[in-house]
């Protein structure tokens, strides 16, 4: 099947624009960068994303879940077991999320200097 390349983000009535929300959210990045590690039930990924709430969560993975990037299943037991992985779609866009923030951790110590040096311009105005 071909992949449809008509799509065009920067355009504001693109659907893949809100796709990218869903992934490029604050916590959506850490959702996908968890699962990367493999199957997580809703509990273990809350300790996971540090600081995110269960309502944030729960509604990050609905969202992911409903663009085909996350799968939930759902086990017929008492009490109640609910997994998340990632889906075949979810995999290469949680691997490229994933390269960003390896970026980001390898340049943090520059970035911090950068931001004080631009404080500090900043406040000697």
């Amino acid at each position: 099947m071909a992949q449809d390349t008509s799509f065009d983000v920067f355009d504001r009535n693109c659907p893949g624009r809100a796709v990218m929300e869903h992934i490029a959210s604050r916590w959506g990045v850490l959702v996908l960068g968890v699962l990367l590690d493999g199957t997580f039930r809703f509990s273990e990924l809350r300790r996971r994303v540090g600081g995110v709430s269960e309502k944030m969560l729960a509604q990050t993975l609905q969202s992911l879940e409903r663009d085909g990037l996350v799968h939930r299943e759902v086990h017929p037991v008492i009490p109640p077991r609910v997994d998340y992985s990632l889906t075949v779609l979810g995999t290469p866009i949680a691997e490229q999320v994933r390269g960003l923030y390896v970026l980001i951790e390898s340049n943090t110590a520059g970035i911090l200097a950068a931001q004080a040096t631009y404080d500090e311009r900043k406040t000697a105005r």
